[in-house]
């Protein structure tokens, strides 16, 4: 089987070199992990070996193919998963499935892959409407139709939950022969270190490429090994959190849900809701995609109104003074919700203005947090051309923007890589220091080691409810991720064990 080989590759975007005189061999039958920080190039590198986009310089032979030559002759071998999955979300799974199908030109035989997929009940279902980690297994899907020679994953595990993690790489390493080439982009650091190769890059080049047991034995020791190799990081005092004033309150919770309900026809989205957030604390809100955070969210800033229940900012009722409750809250949505046509400085400023900033403070608030957010390259570009990781900063620059004293940020670091990840905590954790009330959901597992309390949620509803180390206990683990995977698992042998 041939091997991918990369020689002296050079690819410029206007004055910024994102490819450069990089040197790489891919080996077949492996599962190789692409790493490295927002704008390294990872993106780019997949798209110029699968003939997406054409080199300035250099030289790839993928599977004995020129892809810039021979682009015709190299598609149908491969399959490509994008970020975002690739799909069509007005179309169903089984109109997804088709329309890959009729691209690749084999046939619609999609019994086998639906069910190994797991697809099979949920075939007449749109794609919008899946949960993430089911759009994750439809992305898969797709990409594996015409069983290609070569496997390109473009970070498909971003926003996806642990449990649909383990089940994509188990239907990934499921497929993998001596004849299969698979190459994976990814944000997660424990991910990266399960592959057989890592490959490590900085500025356009490759700075590691090898086992990533070589680098380190375990995942944690591989992230700090990983951060190491990019430059490092050092913990330093938030410039974000440096000079934040927090509004006095004199209330026992700053955030109280209050039995929160929604309902969709006999669907409970969300059942029985209710917790409380002191001043100061970092509140994580975990579980599986599907499993309601989100819309918990979008209810509690008064973005969506509850079936029955309230919830209350500052002890201010939600539904009774909208507004004024809102005054109060930063929010960041799981989703980038941020105009794409404005540039960063034109969004920033824009948001200044709807929080009630006023002018002449408004210019000097947004070219600071352009610069504490180290987005003073990217001010003037559009927000849609951003990369995803600069995307998520950007939306935490707008939620902080009119120094809000709740932060409510749903999955903030979703796509951001480790030392970006890092950065953000230390201002999250800065921000709570100085009494900043925030809550967050979140899908890396270490990342919830920094909370003060956790609520596991799964069906809509709290199924457990404590401090990671008392999570941990309950769930007789030696990580949050363990934890994670243990109580979901008891959750569901409970309920089919009860009397229907």
């Amino acid at each position: 089987m041939e091997k991918i080989v990369i020689e002296h590759l050079t690819k410029k975007f206007g004055d910024t070199i994102a490819i450069d005189d990089l040197n790489l061999t891919i080996e077949p039958g492996k599962i190789t992990g692409l790493i490295g920080a927002d704008g390294a190039g990872k993106t780019t590198l997949l798209r110029l070996i699968i003939g997406l986009i054409r080199a300035d310089a250099g030289h790839i032979s993928v599977l004995g193919i020129n892809p810039d030559q021979d682009k015709d002759k190299l598609t149908p071998l491969i399959g490509y998963m994008p970020q975002k999955f690739g799909l069509y979300e007005d179309l169903t799974v089984l109109e997804n499935l088709t329309l890959h199908a009729d691209l690749k030109d084999v046939p619609h035989d999609f019994g086998e892959m639906l069910k190994f997929t797991t697809l099979a009940p949920f075939q007449d279902r749109m794609a919008g409407a899946l949960s993430g980690g089911m759009k994750q297994k439809l992305g898969l899907a797709c990409a594996l139709l015409g069983k290609p020679k070569f496997l390109v994953l473009d970070e498909p595990s971003v926003g996806v939950d642990p449990i649909s993690r383990r089940d994509l790489m188990r239907m990934v390493r499921a497929l993998i022969n001596p004849e299969t080439t698979i190459i994976w982009s990814t944000a997660y650091l424990d991910e990266a270190h399960s592959f057989d190769t890592a490959v490590v890059l900085d500025k356009g080049k490759v700075i590691y490429q090898g086992a990533p047991h070589s680098l380190a034995p375990t995942s944690q020791k591989f992230e700090s090994k990983v951060i190491e190799l990019m430059g490092g990081y050092i913990p330093h005092p938030s410039e974000v959190a440096a000079n934040y004033q927090v509004e006095p309150f004199a209330g026992d919770y700053v955030v109280e849900a209050d039995n929160l309900v929604k309902k969709y026809g006999n669907f409970y989205a969300i059942k029985d809701n209710t917790f409380q957030i002191k001043r100061g604390e970092i509140f994580g809100l975990l579980g599986p995609n599907g499993a309601g955070k989100s819309t918990s969210f979008k209810i509690m800033c008064g973005l969506a109104k509850p079936t029955s229940g309230t919830s209350r900012i500052m002890g201010v009722d939600i539904l009774e003074e909208p507004e004024r409750a809102r005054s109060h809250l930063g929010y960041m949505a799981q989703k980038f919700s941020l105009y794409g046509a404005l540039t960063v400085r034109q969004n920033l400023d824009f948001f200044a203005a709807i929080y009630g900033i006023d002018r002449n403070t408004r210019s000097q608030r947004v070219s600071e947090i352009i610069r504490i957010f180290e987005l003073e390259n990217v001010a003037d570009q559009t927000a849609e051309e951003l990369p995803l990781g600069f995307k998520q900063r950007l939306s935490m620059a707008a939620a902080l923007i009119h120094n809000p004293s709740v932060l409510f940020l749903d999955e903030p670091t979703s796509g951001v890589d480790v030392l970006s990840r890092r950065e953000f905590w230390n201002h999250i954790i800065g921000l709570a220091k100085k009494g900043v009330t925030i809550l967050v959901t979140t899908h890396f597992m270490d990342e919830a080691e920094y909370c003060d309390r956790i609520s596991l949620f799964y069906h809509g509803e709290t199924i457990a409810i404590g401090t990671p180390a008392e999570l941990k206990a309950q769930a007789g683990a030696a990580t949050m991720e363990e934890a994670f995977i243990n109580l979901i698992k008891a959750s569901d042998n409970e309920n089919s064990d009860s009397p229907h």
